[in-house]
């Protein structure tokens, strides 16, 4: 999920003005996972907002992004209207199971948005924006903001394209629109990381994943990730400051099974 989200922020920012000012609406296990993912990535932020209905999750969020040393100024926000009027790169990683954010008069300075947790924008201001997503179909159901955008209007013509759409060229963010990436998530997504970390764990053991190898942790670095292509590829614009690593568990192989923790 927080490799997918890197990717898209990335592709969908490459004809805009880069974001530099960066907003967390809801701050759980997600969204630090997106924003370790976006770091690692690359992106660097002059301002870092956060947004919560719960004041203790937002400070946590806050005092993690200190210790992981962000730089910037970090600012956590009493209101989602003040985080979203304020920031160019927008992450939704909530558990709203129904939109809260209705005016798109928030989004009149054309951010780029990562809705990960899909319910929370009301469809009119997805109407009013460019929206892609990961997989029309997967997508546009189970009441997402996307789904009930095409119970409003009855068709899917609000969609601009697909993430793989804006890959491989065949259609153009608009530069001077708010854009919204809204990913259902793909299970081939994991079961790439999987493959993977198996393989991973096989060469450094020397074997085939069937030897004996009682357990070994594996540190992927988020550019060495399975390219769609089926070759190593960059999540995002670059190696990030120190190589930084993203721990994804530990595999544990043996008499010809595998199980990941």
């Amino acid at each position: 999920t927080a490799a997918s989200a890197a990717l898209a922020a990335d592709r969908l920012s490459r004809d805009r003005v880069r974001p530099t000012r960066v907003g967390f609406v809801g701050t759980g296990l997600i969204a630090r996972y997106i924003h370790t993912h976006l770091a690692a990535t690359g992106w660097l932020f002059e301002e870092t907002g956060v947004f919560d209905l719960s004041a203790d999750s937002a400070a946590g969020f806050s005092g993690y992004l200190e210790r992981s040393g962000t730089k910037g100024r970090i600012t956590v926000h009493d209101s989602a209207e003040s985080l979203v009027r304020s920031s160019d790169l927008l992450v939704f990683a909530t558990v709203a199971a129904k939109p809260h954010i209705h005016d798109p008069a928030w989004f009149s300075h054309a951010p780029l948005v990562l809705h990960v947790s899909l319910r929370d924008l009301a469809p009119e201001i997805l109407l009013d924006s460019a929206n892609f997503v990961d997989d029309v179909e997967h997508c546009l159901k189970a009441d997402t903001s996307p789904h009930l955008a095409e119970q409003l209007t009855g068709g899917r013509d609000f969609l601009d394209g697909t993430l793989d759409d804006v890959l491989c060229g065949r259609v153009t963010v608009p530069a001077d629109r708010t854009v919204v990436f809204s990913p259902f998530g793909l299970g081939v997504l994991d079961l790439a990381v999987g493959k993977f970390v198996h393989d991973e764990v096989a060469r450094r053991s020397g074997g085939d994943g069937g030897q004996s190898v009682e357990q070994a942790s594996v540190f992927v670095k988020p550019w060495q990730l399975p390219h769609p292509g089926g070759e190593e590829g960059q999540v995002g614009g670059g190696k990030g400051a120190g190589g930084a690593q993203v721990s994804i568990g530990v595999l544990r192989v043996g008499d010809g099974r595998a199980r990941y923790d």
